[in-house]
């Protein structure tokens, strides 16, 4: 098993090959691979260092599968010569999400569209998106309303974690706290993120959203694979290190019964339902931190309208929301390639 891992000096990338070594890929080959900046830089994983490359000569050395998280402009320039030359490419940036010959995968959720492209492909490899970390924690979380109930209807404000724009974030969240003064080019923000949080999260669009509010209307609908969804989403950056939470209101298509949604959602995979108010027990980002799970809370009906709910959604976004999300499509493709 030969596996290139592109983007592997950042947090994610990082985050990948822990997460690759603990799901029981330490004995594999892996190609630790960045940007010529990083070349020659060692990398910790399972129980050694690895060397980075460059990305041509992980693209030489033909791994059978790579993973992404490089950014967007890196995966344009070097998936498809990845493809070419015989890998499937799981890619964590947003790149490939919106292009509607690309799965979009949460392996929970649509595995098959990924199987589908890769048995209809010519030379047996090809582009998975991975989606955003906001999305993988949401879909996943109503993934079971949705097949019993159908959804009308999501509106979602979302409380992110720093650690969603990089390490950059990460120290200017810790130089604040520590009472340091940064410059402007030394911070991730335009504002101070320390005893603060901002409605902002990527780029404003001409209609008053951002890029992560839009990711999360289309994303929500290519994975369930219903246009018709109705999202509306709100973005906030919220100074904390481990994991976004967000507020969901979901209107399913016909009435439904709490204790059964209750069931529903506990027994979704790679959910866990954390909803007991008598014992204050409810999803947070800090018990969520280092997890695989998609936490679940704060299960309630809407009085305000019909066959509406909230809930309470947290998850490490670095883990589930990229890292993990990504190593369990690998490890579906590698199942699937052994039947």
């Amino acid at each position: 098993m030969k596996i290139a891992v592109v983007g592997a000096t950042g947090l994610v990338g990082r985050e990948m090959l822990t997460v690759l070594a603990e799901r029981g890929f330490g004995d594999a080959e892996i190609i630790a691979a960045a940007s010529p900046k990083s070349i020659g830089k060692k990398v910790p994983f399972a129980d050694r260092e690895l060397t980075v490359v460059s990305v041509e000569e992980a693209i030489a050395a033909q791994p059978r599968y790579a993973i992404f998280s490089a950014g967007a402009g890196a995966s344009r320039q070097y998936a498809p010569l990845f493809v070419e030359a015989g890998a499937t490419v799981i890619d964590n940036s947003s790149a490939w999400r919106k292009e509607p010959a690309i799965p979009l995968v949460v392996p929970e959720i649509n595995m098959e569209v990924a199987t589908r492209a890769l048995s209809q492909s010519k030379n047996g490899a090809i582009i998975i998106a991975n989606p955003n970390c906001s999305t993988i924690q949401m879909v996943l979380a109503i993934s079971s309303l949705q097949r019993h109930y159908g959804i009308r209807r999501i509106v979602v404000s979302t409380y992110q974690s720093v650690t969603g724009t990089g390490l950059k974030a990460i120290r200017q969240l810790e130089a604040e706290e520590s009472g340091q003064t940064l410059g402007k080019e030394e911070m991730a923000y335009p504002y101070s993120i320390h005893r603060n949080l901002f409605p902002h999260g990527g780029d404003f669009l001409p209609d008053g959203y951002t890029t992560e509010e839009q990711k999360l209307v289309d994303e929500t609908r290519k994975i369930f694979g219903d246009p018709t969804i109705l999202v509306s989403a709100t973005v906030a950056r919220v100074p904390v290190v481990g994991g976004h939470s967000e507020s969901v209101n979901v209107e399913l298509r016909r009435d439904y019964d709490l204790e059964e949604v209750r069931r529903l959602i506990g027994g979704t995979p790679g959910v866990v339902l954390q909803d007991d108010p008598s014992r204050n027990l409810y999803p947070m980002p800090i018990s969520a931190h280092h997890k695989d799970e998609v936490f679940v809370g704060r299960l309630r009906r809407d009085p305000s309208q019909p066959c509406t709910l909230n809930l309470w959604v947290t998850a490490d976004n670095i883990r589930k929301g990229a890292a993990t999300n990504a190593v369990q499509i690998l490890e579906q493709l590698i199942v699937n390639s052994e039947l």
